[in-house]
């Protein structure tokens, strides 16, 4: 076929979806004829460009509006799941076809953690009390790793798509600040108003709050990364001021404790604090709260300070737990957790079943004024014991094991690496999943987008420096294998 064949035919094509587009619009009002580009693009970058779509998706992510009450409770987060689930489509049929994939990822330890954590949920899938709820959430967590572990980690071989994963998830994390703050103000910037003028682009002011203290460590870590120019640093410097700012404004109290526990890390790891005195100070604070348990919770319960839009008034809530109604839901939860593990220890009640059966298990004198037995206020907010529940005692000490698994490999790669790059990159990253695991102690969003695709990004961007750059002493070299390369 000739160049002006294919011109002609070109010219044919477009005026046709013109003519189509205007008969549908005008005769039929029909307008989501015009999404059709955009969906065929999507499509062109799948089959030619799947990094493109990661990095797509990585901006979309906290844009994205999460639909809930499908069906039997299920839920989706629109655009950024259905385009997660093309990816996982794509590449396990690639991999069923190709049968390749790069081993050294494949057996680096933070996968073989994945894979235990991917089998015992599937294993527990199968005896789960609402199995439909529990293949669902199975499916989810198989769209978030895949996509941002497994593909993601070949992506990375080129340092710049991890800059490019960053920095698209910020510039669209600003534009959620920007629409909160507004929100905000209009109501005076009250504490209630706190909890949900971020919705329906977060569900909650803690898991935008576990968003913003994760990104606000790998902006400040930007601010160490070597080559940085003038205009960039102070581009920087204004980004760390506007997360700082919106942090304060969320009054998620988990965000704030879970950037402070980040700090205790770096020093500890900057000052080489050594294990055995680490080990030491964890065993004396249990002896001494097994000890003083009862004078302690005598003391807490006399702290009667509520949340509050005043930052001392709410720092000093955070260990109320006599009329604070957040911090005492939580512990009825956990409470119904534990009983739930109780009765089914080993294999649990099925991954994701968590809030649609531990409402008979609340007792009344636990009960808080925003309790509930429809399933319709979340899990068991903590990223610990929530698997308790669900998954049994195999279920919490895999998600131990996963966490200890990231902590050692950013921890090991920042000490052992020859150039300043992956330092920064290694321990900014590190402190990110600290802030979030942290975090996770009090909340647990993981089979959310918004806060999956930071933690399995952050653990590929892990095994990538581990694997390939922490033993080089320049980045002007990027290591990229042409047969393990997504584009």
């Amino acid at each position: 076929m000739s160049d002006k064949t294919k011109i002609a035919w070109l010219y044919l094509v477009a005026a046709l979806f013109v003519a189509v587009s205007l008969y549908l619009v005008i005769r039929k009002d029909i307008y989501l004829v015009f999404a059709f580009p955009v969906v065929l693009g999507i499509l062109l970058l799948y089959l030619f460009s799947l990094d493109k779509v990661l990095l797509l998706i990585s901006f979309l992510v906290p844009l994205s509006i999460n639909l809930e009450n499908i069906d039997a409770g299920l839920s989706i987060s629109l655009p950024s799941e259905p385009l997660l689930f093309g990816v996982l489509l794509l590449f396990v049929s690639k991999l069923l076809y190709e049968r390749t994939y790069d081993k050294k990822i494949a057996t680096h330890r933070i996968s073989i953690a994945i894979y235990i954590m991917l089998f015992w949920m599937l294993i527990t899938t199968f005896t789960s009390e609402l199995p439909l709820v529990s293949v669902k959430y199975l499916i989810s967590r198989l769209w978030f790793v895949v996509p941002f572990f497994f593909v993601a980690a070949l992506v990375f071989k080129k340092i710049k798509n991890i800059h490019w994963f960053i920095w698209l998830y910020i510039s669209s994390l600003i534009i959620v600040i920007g629409y909160t703050i507004v929100r905000h103000a209009g109501f005076g910037f009250s504490d209630e108003s706190a909890h949900w003028v971020m919705s329906p682009l977060y569900n909650d002011h803690t898991a935008y709050g576990a968003a913003l203290a994760m990104y606000l460590i790998l902006v400040i870590g930007y601010m160490f990364y070597p080559g940085i120019k003038p205009t960039q640093r102070l581009t920087i410097f204004i980004v760390s001021g506007i997360l700082i700012l919106a942090i304060i404004l969320s009054l998620s109290r988990a965000a704030w404790i879970s950037f402070a526990a980040a700090l205790v890390v770096l020093a500890i790891v900057i000052f080489k604090i050594k294990m055995r005195w680490i080990v030491l100070s964890v065993v004396s604070f249990v002896f001494i709260f097994i000890t003083f348990q009862h004078e302690i919770i005598d003391l807490l319960e006399k702290n009667k300070q509520d949340s509050s839009t005043d930052l001392i008034e709410h720092v000093q809530s955070i260990s109320n737990i006599s009329s604070d109604a957040s911090n005492l839901e939580r512990i009825n939860r956990w409470q119904a957790a534990f009983r739930l593990f109780d009765e089914r220890p080993v294999l649990g009640w099925g991954p994701g079943t968590y809030q649609f059966v531990y409402g008979p298990l609340q007792r009344s004198k636990e009960k808080t004024i925003i309790s509930t037995n429809s399933g319709d206020r979340g899990n068991a907010h903590s990223e610990y014991i929530g698997p308790l529940s669900e998954m049994g005692l195999p279920g919490m000490f895999i998600v131990f094991l996963l966490v200890g698994t990231m902590i050692y490999t950013g921890i090991k790669t920042f000490n052992r690496a020859r150039n300043n790059e992956v330092k920064v990159l290694s321990m900014a990253t590190t402190l990110a999943l600290v802030s979030y695991f942290v975090h996770g102690l009090l909340n647990n969003f993981l089979d959310t987008d918004k806060l999956s695709i930071p933690v399995w990004g952050c653990a590929a961007i892990l095994v990538v420096m581990d694997l390939y750059y922490a033993d080089k002493v320049s980045l002007k070299e990027e290591i990229i294998p042409k047969e393990n390369s997504t584009e």
